[in-house]
């Protein structure tokens, strides 16, 4: 984990990463159950903080239907403020594409329309079912999804309002429980293995889990998986039909976009 305590002209704490390059790379490279990387003090908190209270109560429900709950979403946040958009802008920026590029070591850049991204807002007893993201772009078809980038906004977070992601390695089984305080950014890789989601919360009233979500691509020359969409993976508990939705959401998702179009591709 890394805390960046340097002053910063922009959003983003671009010089703080450009330094500590190769302790982020190495963390990240290393992590368990697979390749993560946590920086806290990720952007300039007084902007932030303004940021945060430009973001108003959502309502526009996420389409992640019964494996999420209470949870809502806009995927065009940048308009909501000054500090919204500078934020929008150092996050596709070819500044921030070459600093991703080392950490992971991999050509990577991030989608500028950011399709399927956005600003999430999980109210009273949200949860996110573990799942594993889709994997090829929604209009790019050889744009191959390599990291989710999380950015957390939630003010005097503490243990017991529970949300921390969750990350589990489907080969190994191995897992781990990030905390999820303001101004933590976290880099988690995307793979046909990394598992993800949260727990149901506990957060006061008037209090929300909030994170901005942006997602980086590195460019293939041909396809090297079969394109899914997300796959769900619901707890032991959960209901006979749960599990069948589950088990049959990817073709029940490629027939509803054969016929209607691709509602992540439509989400910028």
């Amino acid at each position: 984990m890394f805390t960046n305590t340097s002053p910063q002209q922009f959003m983003i704490n671009f010089e703080y990463l450009e330094h500590n390059l190769n302790p982020l790379r190495l963390s990240y490279l290393t992590a368990k159950p697979f390749p993560h990387l946590i920086i806290d003090q990720f952007c300039d908190e007084d902007k932030l903080i303004k940021a945060y209270n430009s973001i108003p109560e959502l309502h526009n429900k996420s389409r992640d239907y019964a494996f999420a709950n209470n949870k809502f979403e806009k995927s065009n946040y940048k308009i909501l403020g000054p500090e919204l958009q500078e934020l929008y802008e150092d996050l596709s920026s070819e500044r921030f594409n070459k600093i991703l590029s080392y950490i992971t070591s991999k050509s990577i850049f991030v989608d500028p329309k950011n399709h399927g991204g956005g600003l999430h807002q999980g109210k009273k007893n949200s949860f996110l079912d573990m799942h594993l993201d889709f994997n090829y772009h929604p209009i790019q078809n050889n744009w191959y999804r390599e990291l989710n980038l999380l950015l957390y906004l939630n003010k005097d977070w503490k243990k017991e309002y529970k949300g921390e992601l969750k990350i589990k390695d489907l080969r190994t089984g191995e897992e781990a429980e990030l905390d999820v305080p303001f101004n933590r950014f976290i880099i988690q890789q995307c793979a046909p293995y990394t598992l993800h989601g949260y727990d149901l919360t506990n957060f006061p009233e008037g209090h929300f889990r909030t994170s901005i979500a942006t997602y980086a691509y590195q460019n293939h020359i041909c396809q090297i998986e079969k394109i899914r969409t997300t796959d769900w993976f619901p707890k032991e508990d959960a209901s006979f039909l749960k599990k069948q939705f589950a088990k049959n959401y990817n073709l029940l998702v490629k027939t509803k976009n054969k016929l209607f179009g691709s509602g992540t591709a439509k989400n910028q």
